[in-house]
């Protein structure tokens, strides 16, 4: 209660107390949103990723992810995908936009050459955007 009445006095005293109803609905709004979010901010493909000092650039709404196992196997999202089929995959899964940012990920042991050929056929789907995705390091002084 903000007033707090006294019964044989005329004279209101104020209450200087917070009223924090309002502060924990919001929070718990917040927290549900967060608890909604953050499982569809995830790709589940396991990848053995090399670390890298780099800042981190801000990620998208709706990044594509192609990633590239240990054994060759390409991996639009969670989706698998053979090479000969990435640039139809990759246009309905952008909608047609060649200027989307496609990230790549790959393991560890891959193979360059292999690396390479994943990018040439990215080049000629026409998506020349590629962010490269790597693990987070502190950097090294």
């Amino acid at each position: 209660m903000g007033l707090h009445l006294n019964q044989g006095d005329d004279e209101l005293v104020e209450n200087h107390e917070i009223n924090v109803t309002p502060f924990i609905d919001v929070m718990l709004v917040l927290l549900i949103i967060f608890m909604v979010a953050a499982p569809l901010a995830t790709v589940d493909i396991k990848v053995d990723l090399p670390a890298s000092s780099a800042k981190p650039a801000p990620r998208p709404e709706k990044p594509v992810f192609l990633s590239v196992k240990a054994d060759q196997r390409l991996f639009l999202g969670e989706e698998e995908v053979k090479a000969e089929t990435l640039g139809p995959k990759l246009d309905a899964k952008t909608q047609g936009k060649k200027d989307t940012t496609i990230f790549f990920q790959a393991d560890k042991g891959v193979d360059y050459g292999d690396l390479m050929s994943v990018m040439d056929a990215l080049r000629a789907a026409g998506y020349l955007k590629v962010g490269l995705v790597g693990l987070e390091t502190a950097a090294k002084k």
